[in-house]
């Protein structure tokens, strides 16, 4: 049994000990069912130690059971589970908070310390564990609190989720429809800055309203880190909606087997099974372009786990936006062609020749008596660049003929470095070939001892039927005797 309590910081999973604290089970599901913790502040905040909850009136003096919704001020309260074997000895332990032996109601506290706290013991109800949702105490025990060990900002429930009840409801208990939204007069109270600061004090918008625009302002502050992180082009980039992702594919799959399946629903502009770029194997997942979103549509509906080559594939609608670039009046451009290359967050370069850069040899400094070049590599030029005049010196020269010693010695080393390179590349090749050659030789070691166990398998079993034939013949001949 489990309940899903979704704060302002984070969502938190409760697994509920229902056999060993059977009522403070019952309590708490029924109060979350009634939707009685919405809107409860995390009033208390011990770092370190715990965090408190669970009262409507967010004082810390508010709050009662089920029982005393349902049946009165007598009821309000009820008994004590200590259980021996449930005790504080880890972190999020969840367990009520009550004012003394015996006098439970709605308020529980979640254990922050993850070192044991005995002194706990034996005084408060343990019924519960967080089974997710750490990083949400975290974040609540790391929040600001004045000397009283209150918040200074608005940490609440928002909602909560009854994943499982084994107890059947009461007799006159109300489940409502829906969780119940603030009220004006409580939003002050109960609604962090960023919530008041799109509601404004004059705006007339529903708890629902303000939750969708926060999450849409929330989604947008993601595409604007994608954006700069670089893996979007722009924040308001979209996918395209005639673009099918396929995936789970068989590798022997190709491209024109998908395109004759799915050409079914409607022409197809391009269909792609997306390869490694190295080996040219199958990633297994592809992705197909109509030219009309009705066919993707279909295609989305009636395809997907569907057998193809005994692989049952996955289809649903495309989230690449890898193919938009951004063009020259700055809105995100279709690219169908992978060769092309742009700029990021620029217009495109110009390829007018040819689609193909132009490279240049640039003749660096050429040394006439040794007859070597250095070149270096100048991109996007029409025109070669016009030729260095070289001043030759006379072959007797002591300056000419140092120049000429050190030239010699550095291209002595450049051909010593690049043999060395050269010989690298023999001893790795060298070494792969003898790995290779260890492993048939393993592969055809194991096929021998295969073929020798099915050999002694196959004499035992010649041997035993044996055995049991002369049995049979001694037995009837010592019959025969007999009679």
């Amino acid at each position: 049994m489990a309940v899903i309590l979704e704060t302002s910081l984070g969502d938190i999973t409760i697994d509920l000990f229902v056999d060993e604290a059977p009522l403070a089970c019952k309590n708490f599901l029924k109060l979350c069912k009634i939707k009685y913790f919405n809107n409860c502040l995390f009033h208390n905040v011990q770092r370190d130690y715990v965090v408190q909850t669970g009262d409507p009136t967010n004082t810390g003096r508010g709050g009662e059971s089920i029982n005393g919704i349902l049946y009165g001020e007598q009821a309000k309260f009820f008994a004590d589970e200590i259980v021996p074997s449930l005790k504080h000895d880890r972190r999020g332990r969840v367990a009520m908070a009550s004012g003394g032996p015996n006098l439970n109601a709605s308020q529980f506290y979640i254990q922050i310390a993850e070192h044991a706290l005995p002194q706990m013991d034996g005084k408060h109800t343990v019924f519960g564990q967080v089974a997710e949702g750490f990083e949400t105490l975290v974040k609540i025990n790391e929040v600001f609190v004045d000397d009283k060990g209150r918040p200074l900002q608005v940490v609440r429930i928002k909602h909560t989720i009854v994943l499982d009840d084994p107890y059947p409801d009461p007799k006159g208990l109300e489940v409502p429809d829906k969780s119940p939204v603030p009220e004006r007069d409580q939003w002050s109270d109960l609604l962090d800055e960023e919530e008041m600061s799109l509601i404004g004090k004059d705006s007339g918008k529903t708890e629902e309203e303000l939750t969708e625009e926060l999450e849409i302002k929330e989604a947008k502050s993601r595409a604007q880190v994608l954006e700069i992180l670089g893996d979007l082009q722009d924040a308001d980039d979209a996918p395209p909606d005639n673009v099918l992702f396929v995936c789970k594919l068989n590798p022997v799959t190709t491209d024109e087997d998908l395109e004759i399946i799915f050409s079914r629903f409607g022409e197809i502009k391009k269909c792609e099974v997306i390869r490694d770029w190295k080996t040219g194997d199958s990633l297994c997942y592809a992705f197909i372009e109509f030219l009309d979103h009705d066919a993707v549509e279909s295609a989305y509906k009636k395809m997907d786990n569907v057998l193809i080559d005994e692989r049952r594939i996955h289809v649903d609608f495309s989230q690449s936006v890898s193919k938009l670039v951004m063009g020259k009046d700055g809105r995100a451009t279709r690219v169908l062609n992978r060769t092309n290359t742009f700029l990021k967050r620029g217009p495109p370069r110009d390829f007018s020749s040819g689609g193909k850069k132009n490279f240049q040899l640039k003749d660096k400094h050429t040394n006439q008596r040794q007859g070597s070049q250095g070149y270096s590599m100048v991109f996007e030029t029409d025109e070669p660049a016009p030729a260095k005049r070289i001043k030759h010196e006379r072959p007797d020269s002591d300056d000419n003929r140092r120049q000429a010693k050190d030239s010699g010695s550095k291209y002595d080393k450049v051909s010593a470095s690049s043999s060395a390179s050269s010989k690298n590349r023999d001893d790795n090749d060298r070494r792969r070939e003898i790995k290779s050659e260890v492993k048939r030789e393993e592969v055809k070691r194991e096929a021998d001892r295969d073929r020798q166990r099915d050999h002694a398998r196959d004499r035992d079993r010649d041997r035993d039927r044996d055995r049991d034939r002369d049995r049979d013949r001694d037995r009837g001949r010592s019959d025969h005797h007999r009679r």
